[in-house]
């Protein structure tokens, strides 16, 4: 299923929609250059996508990006899509739960969230689950006055072949090749796609998050799993086995424990059963992660050893990620990202361990999990393609 067009227009117009939507509020001046377009054919195009609503004019002033020399005398204005002229639903699907939100046409959420566990991870029952969510966001939408949604975003760890199609998705247990998009259109009715999780919390990061304004931006995160993708001038590195976990099974500590592929010390050690089970030989009993988080929370004295381990371990990744990669900055996020934030201290330090005395300092953000942003993310994509067309 396709989307309804927006607006109709030349490579330039919707080039010029998506800049305004990434950089925005944006003089013309400014996009111009950017674009590299004449005053002349950026005045025709934007009065087109004026006259189709697509984006509005705001008087400039603070956080509009200008020249600063730019008809001076002039009351200036700057260029922004029109927040309220689309909606979209984005839904974030792991092993036992699936979150949903609306967003607006300039990615701000404008939805309360809506989850629902997940007890029968069948394609068939999760495009159920997926068509009651998305009713309840068209709901929260409709009493915000705001327009139905236009099209669904999916978000999956696993493998999607022309965002429409499943090929792998560990944590749902699918096998072969799963038409997941047409299931979802089929019971919603509005045309859906899917995307990487990790991809997704990537592209969103890049064009309205921590990484605007960085070429390179990579993140990392630590859960259920390790998920790793990079990005260059905000789209992510098309590599086509890179949603396997390969980075989960790169060398961080020899000493480490072993994963259940037989490898000692890689990465997998950062994943909360991992933890769960090497915190749990530490105290003498079984626990579980929930357990541990706990008791590193409540900064007690076996549960901070391992979580200044981890995070020496967790360093140690993002050095060899900054050293062979070179990002401008590494985002850390997942489930398991609160650990990062209760040992910022081992994570330098597994950093320089690896990194040259010289070399200049790993910039490094951890964010909050947050299922909704997940699922945000996923809204973002669809948002961007369909401005892009």
């Amino acid at each position: 299923m396709d989307f309804p067009h927006w607006f109709r227009g030349s490579e330039h117009t919707h080039r010029t929609a998506l800049a305004i939507l990434k950089h925005g509020p944006i003089a013309r001046t400014a996009l111009a250059r950017q674009l590299g377009l004449s005053q002349g054919a950026l005045s025709r195009i934007t009065s087109d996508l004026l006259y189709e609503d697509v984006i509005e004019e705001l008087p400039t002033g603070s956080g509009v990006r200008t020249e600063s020399a730019e008809r001076r005398g002039r009351p200036q204005t700057a260029l922004h899509i029109r927040d309220d002229a689309r909606t979209f639903v984005g839904v974030k699907i792991n092993a036992h739960l699936a979150t949903a939100v609306a967003i607006d046409a300039r990615s701000t959420i404008v939805s309360r969230p809506h989850s629902r566990a997940i007890t029968e991870q069948t394609p068939d029952v999760l495009a159920r689950t997926v068509a009651e969510l998305a009713a309840e966001c068209t709901t929260d939408l409709a009493d915000a006055h705001l327009p139905a949604p236009t099209a669904i975003g999916i978000a999956v760890g696993g493998h999607i072949v022309d965002d429409t199609i499943v090929t792998f998705a560990p944590f749902l247990h699918w096998e072969g090749r799963i038409p997941f998009a047409a299931l979802v259109e089929q019971a919603t009715g509005l045309p859906t796609r899917l995307y990487n999780d990790i991809d997704s919390l990537l592209v969103d990061a890049c064009w309205f998050g921590g990484g605007v304004g960085y070429d390179n931006f990579a993140i990392l995160t630590i859960g259920t799993g390790i998920g790793y993708s990079l990005a260059f001038h905000g789209t992510p590195i098309n590599y086509p086995d890179k949603t396997y976990g390969l980075a989960g099974h790169i060398l961080i500590d020899p000493d480490g424990p072993r994963c259940v592929s037989g490898h000692r010390g890689c990465a997998q050690c950062l994943t909360s059963d991992s933890i769960a089970e090497e915190y749990s030989q530490m105290i003498g009993k079984a626990v579980t992660f929930d357990d541990f988080g706990r008791d590193a929370r409540a900064g007690r004295a076996l549960a901070t050893r391992l979580v200044n381990r981890t995070c020496f371990r967790l360093g140690t990744l993002i050095a060899a990620i900054a050293n062979l990669a070179m990002p401008d900055k590494v985002m850390i996020a997942g489930e398991s990202a609160f650990i990062a934030r209760l040992g910022t201290d081992a994570i330098r330090d597994g950093i320089n361990n690896y990194r040259h005395n010289q070399s200049a300092p790993v910039i490094f953000e951890i964010i909050d999990h947050d299922w909704a942003l997940w699922a945000k993310a996923a809204a973002s994509r669809v948002l961007i393609r369909y401005i892009k067309r």
